[in-house]
């Protein structure tokens, strides 16, 4: 179904409206397990630290709050396979929930209100789609954040044509999904051969089946194309696959003035 965005003045000011409405839906599931899906990334930089200020002005209780993340970067192993990204690196998804997301958080709340470590979940390369029923079995998503790649419309590690029924896999990531990622990660030193060539993701089945709710986030001027399409998103297109959110169930979309303009030239 389309999905009318709600514009906001910048990054910042979206970031706030998406944390009140994570505080809200956490706070309605009342004293049941809350499972949150989250991008690692730029696109909802600005929505965590808003939820680390609610959380400590409010002294929110976050120990039932599970951090569902989305995707990791995988490099060649020893044995001749793949293995997940080391988290000590910057680009690591794991590091950045721990530290971006979850350390953020927590920094600002008494040890009883903080996240638990076991509560970070990850995919497991060994077996992807264990990932999905793990999910399932725990009721499914919440609340899933979403964010679309600049250039190809990536969302986690789905690339252009993904099956709309994929599952949580392994992928070869396109040159244009790698390209889009040099910007978010600096230490990357802008050379496409520094980023690796495979991730772990969920699939667009897997976002569509676990996800009680999403909320897609469109910032900044570069992502005018982004908002283009998703704005006029009716249905999951696989040209652009962070268009599987206008399928899924209480689909968002929140946009910036930035993007809106963007959008607007694009659309011209």
């Amino acid at each position: 179904m389309r999905v009318s965005p709600t514009v906001f003045e910048d990054a910042e000011a979206l970031g706030d409206a998406a944390a009140a409405h994570i505080v809200d839906r956490i706070t309605d599931a009342g004293a049941r397990p809350f499972l949150l899906g989250c991008p690692g990334g730029r696109s909802a930089a600005s929505t965590y630290r808003a939820l680390a200020g609610r959380a400590g002005r409010l002294r929110l209780d976050l120990s039932r709050l599970v951090i569902v993340m989305m995707d990791d970067y995988l490099v060649p192993s020893a044995n001749g396979g793949l293995a997940r990204e080391a988290v000590t690196a910057d680009h690591s998804c794991e590091r950045f929930a721990r530290e971006e997301i979850v350390g953020r958080v927590n920094a600002g709340l008494p040890e009883e209100l903080r996240i638990p470590d076991r509560n970070v979940w990850m995919p497991d390369v060994a077996d992807p789609e264990q990932y999905d029923g793990r999910i399932a079995s725990a009721g499914g998503v919440d609340l899933f954040l979403l964010a679309s790649g600049a250039s190809d419309g990536h969302v986690a590690f789905n690339p252009p044509g993904s099956d709309p029924a994929s599952r949580t896999r392994i992928v070869e990531l396109p040159d244009s999904t790698r390209r889009d990622n040099l910007a978010t990660f600096p230490t990357f030193g802008g050379d496409l051969g520094n980023v690796p060539r495979h991730g772990l993701t969920v699939g667009i089945g897997t976002i569509r089946a676990v996800s009680k709710s999403v909320l897609m986030l469109v910032h900044g001027a570069d992502k005018g194309l982004a908002a283009a399409r998703l704005g006029r998103a009716d249905g999951y297109d696989p040209s652009w696959p962070a268009t599987v959110f206008a399928d899924c169930r209480e689909p968002r979309l929140f946009i910036d003035r930035a993007a809106e303009r963007a959008a607007l030239a694009i659309r011209r």
